[in-house]
């Protein structure tokens, strides 16, 4: 399963107490209430508040009326190049989660707007490594095109690194490293998996982590897998079930057969 990725608000020494705030509520599941701290009176803080709402779609699996809502006001208040391509990539991000959850085919709609985002947003730009990202999901999880995903991601990884930007990066070596364990390359596999829960530790990314566990699992032996595993189970309760997709990679193996 493929997750959201949004810059790194909130997540170093030098954010201010706002952002600080919004990100503790947002790595701890709590996307409402950190976006209800965001009045959307501008570009940038409708954008903020539209990628909160958009996320927690992905997780939950629910609030798409409010996200749309929230994206709406933001497309309405953009008017550079850099804010209507920063919208468009949500859009695109949004239409990409409700086609990859089944809650309605918006495959059309995901490529579309993540094009107009990558005509708007030039390389370089500071938005551009999370627009690669997420036109790496698309790839991998929609047109089923691995190697087009491979360089995606690269390039998305590249980006997050020249800014910095350690959340990103966590996903970036999330996804090369599910792109390898789907090749064989286990080793491969395992380190970008480890980079990836290491990171979100050092983060207190606490919504992330129990994702990051189950993929390192899948990479380990026993008993190790098995303890990775049952951490993962306890965050994911901690957090009410969520994210909602994990249930299923998380659920007890059925007992074995006897004669």
């Amino acid at each position: 399963m493929a997750h959201s990725a949004m810059s790194g608000n909130g997540t170093t020494a030098g954010d201010d107490p706002l952002q600080t705030a919004v990100w503790r509520l947002r790595s701890r599941a709590c996307w409402s209430d950190a976006a209800a701290l965001l009045l959307p009176d501008n570009p940038a803080a409708a954008l903020q508040r539209a990628s909160l709402l958009v996320e927690r779609c992905l997780y939950t699996e629910q609030g798409w009326e409010e996200a749309e809502d929230a994206l709406r006001t933001a497309e309405a208040l953009a008017h550079s190049d850099d804010e209507r391509g920063a919208a468009a990539c949500e859009r695109g991000y949004l239409a990409y989660a409700a086609t990859l959850l089944a809650v309605r085919d918006r495959a059309d709609e995901a490529r579309a707007a993540l094009g107009r985002a990558a005509a708007l947003i030039p390389p370089g730009a500071p938005q551009r490594a999370l627009l690669d990202f997420r036109r790496g999901l698309l790839a991998e999880n929609l047109t089923r095109s691995p190697q087009a995903a491979r360089a995606a991601y690269r390039r998305a990884h590249a980006g997050a690194t020249a800014q910095s930007d350690p959340l990103l990066l966590s996903f970036t070596w999330r996804h090369l490293a599910g792109l390898a364990l789907r090749e064989g390359e286990l080793a491969e596999a395992r380190h970008g998996f480890a980079e990836s829960l290491r990171i979100r530790e050092e983060l207190g990314y606490l919504v992330g982590t129990a994702p990051a566990l189950v993929s390192l699992a899948d990479t380990e032996t026993e008993p190790e897998a098995a303890r990775l595993r049952e951490e993962a189970r306890r965050l994911f309760r901690l957090l009410g079930g969520v994210p909602t997709w994990l249930a299923r990679q998380l659920a007890p193996a059925p007992p074995a057969a006897t004669a």
